[in-house]
């Protein structure tokens, strides 16, 4: 299985591995299918979010 990493876009992740998405949503990001989720990375979408992006790679590491 490929890494994720921030730079990636929300897209990109869930095609990657489509079992990111319920710790997506359960961080608070609704809109997995959204256009944002096409063009933002993570890590920007984290930070729009107010997220800290490295708890969120870890939760994601762990699956």
């Amino acid at each position: 299985m490929s890494k994720i990493t921030k730079e990636m876009t929300i897209g990109e992740i869930l095609n990657t591995n489509p079992n990111v998405a319920p710790i997506l949503l359960e961080a608070g990001m609704h809109c997995l299918g959204c256009p944002s989720a096409q063009a933002e990375s993570l890590e920007e979408a984290a930070m729009v979010h107010g997220m800290d992006i490295e708890e969120l790679m870890s939760k994601i590491a762990a699956l």
